[in-house]
């Protein structure tokens, strides 16, 4: 799916998948978790992902509510929809007037 010839798990990573199986979640669907920023595990690749590139995998883990195992490809935060700034740098309150700035 998303282009790469081979993909790199790290020994927990296996170790972890092993275990995940063992518990009876081997028969989940996958959710691949990656840097939105690129069809590769790395922002700084744009477009066609390079027909060598080898997509890391950083750590899995169970979303058994969800039905799934998560797959951390490259090195992203598990934090949704945060801005690149965050807003709290923009905020301010006015000492003279006790405003606050800033808010949207």
């Amino acid at each position: 799916m998303y282009g790469v010839e081979k993909i790199n798990c790290t020994k927990q990573v296996l170790e972890k998948l092993d275990r995940l199986g063992k518990m009876g979640y081997g028969r989940l669907g996958v959710c691949m978790a990656k840097t939105a920023l690129s069809l590769s595990g790395d922002p700084n690749i744009k477009g066609v992902v390079p027909a060598d590139y080898v997509l890391p995998i950083h750590d899995v883990y169970v979303s058994a509510g969800a039905g799934f195992v998560v797959v951390i490809a490259g090195d992203i935060s598990k934090m949704p929809g945060l801005p690149t700034r965050p807003s709290i740098f923009d905020i301010d309150v006015d000492t003279r007037t006790g405003e606050i700035e800033g808010l949207f």
